[in-house]
Parts: C-alpha cells; structure tokens; sequence
C-alpha cells in the first residue's frame, strides 16, 4: 500500500511539472530593440545648457541623425514581446529627437511614443506596376515572331 502511495505522488508530481513547463513555454520573451532609455538621463537633457558633445556623453550615440534641415539626433528605443512562434508585437515605443541650432547647442528635446508608430500592410502579394497587364500565355508566348522581325534589332545586316 505504501508503494501505492508514493506511486501516485510521483504521478501527480509528474503530472504538475509537466503543466509547468507547458505553460512556461507560452509565456511571453521580451526584447528590448535600439537604444535603452533611461528617464533621468532623456530628463537632463537641457534645452540652453547642452550641446552635442554633452549631449553625446550623457545619452551616447544616437539611433541615427537628420541628413536635411536642422541638425537633429533621433534615439530609437522598442520593447517587443512575443510569444513562442507568434511574429513579435510591440509593446513600448520611444523616439527621442534632440535638435541643435547651428551653434551646436540643444534647441530642444522631444519624446514621441506608440501613437506616433505607423502600421504598414502591404497590398496583397503583387507589386503594382505600370503599364500592361500580361497573362500567363502572354508572357509565354509573346516573344514568337519577334524575333529578328524588322525593328525588333536582332535580325538582318
């Protein structure tokens, strides 16, 4: 009776670790993506006092920079969770623009978020061109009698 016992504990507990482990698989991995904000750092930032060396030591490079227009610098910070064999969702998103005047010094600091995020869906599996639709027969058997036809710049001397 006892080995009865200690039996079913050992499938109860097999039983329980396994549910464990099943449901640790569906949790959700979280990633951080580009730069890792810092709120008292992006808060030290000040518009007047700064510049772009400062502004380097404090916050490090940025994502990326302006090419056109005032100087700005842009730190781009995404926190993504996904679950296993789902494509990643976005759950936190932060742009941070610094933008210089032309002496160098921070003009002003701005902080975007999710709502600022655009979602694309492409049109369906085709890229829209111009011009003539070409059926399947079409494209198959288009080229016959082109070739060296006059015109065509195959063909005779």
């Amino acid at each position: 009776m006892n080995m009865h016992m200690n039996l079913h504990k050992a499938v109860k507990f097999g039983l329980i670790a396994a549910i464990g482990v099943a449901l640790s698989g569906c949790s959700s991995i979280r990633e951080s993506r580009g730069y890792v904000v810092d709120n008292l750092l992006v808060r030290s930032i000040q518009p007047g006092i700064d510049n772009q060396r400062s502004v380097e030591g404090t916050l490090g490079r940025p994502t990326f920079t302006s090419q056109f227009g005032e100087p700005t610098w842009y730190y781009v910070s995404s926190v993504t969770g996904r679950k296993p064999f789902i494509r990643p969702r976005i759950q936190s998103h932060a742009v941070i623009a610094v933008q210089f005047d032309e002496a160098g010094n921070v003009a002003s600091a701005e902080r975007t978020g999710i709502d600022q995020v655009v979602r694309l869906r492409p049109d369906g599996d085709k890229t829209p061109t111009l011009g003539r639709e070409r059926g399947f027969f079409e494209d198959l058997f288009g080229n016959i009698g082109q070739v060296g036809a006059p015109g065509a710049g195959g063909g005779g001397v």
